[in-house]
């Protein structure tokens, strides 16, 4: 993944959501499940913006599209939460994990359980 991921607008966050959230998938498809109606044309338009940003890649069955994701949401989400501290942190992560902390944005089991996680990833880089 590229250091400088480019943003997503609106529709291609959520073309993006689906596509995580069910796999590889068609533009037709893709434009059945929004939750506004659009034109297959427009649809295929978001995807291929999405391919040119590279959020997604292609693959062809006949003359079908099947695009999926190049990235999980986790890593895409993570990135994004690094830019945000190189924005108004200096880079600081921690300095953004602290805000969320202070803000109340987890709760006590969120935070157990986040504790937990950190533990597991440090005893397997050992």
């Amino acid at each position: 993944m590229t250091d400088n991921l480019p943003d997503l607008g609106e529709l291609e966050r959520k073309v993006m959501q689906l596509i995580w959230a069910h796999g590889p998938m068609t533009a037709e498809l893709v434009r059945e499940r929004l939750d506004r109606r659009l034109k297959e044309s427009t649809v295929r338009t978001v995807l291929r913006r999405l391919e040119e940003k590279g959020f997604v890649s292609h693959t062809t069955e006949g003359r079908t599209y099947i695009f999926s994701a190049v990235h999980d949401r986790q890593r895409v989400a993570a990135k994004a939460v690094h830019r945000i501290a190189d924005w108004f942190c200096d880079g600081s992560i921690e300095e953004v994990l602290v805000g969320i902390v202070d803000a109340k944005m987890l709760d006590k089991e969120q935070l157990e359980l986040l504790a937990a996680k950190i533990e597991a990833i440090k005893r397997a880089r050992k």
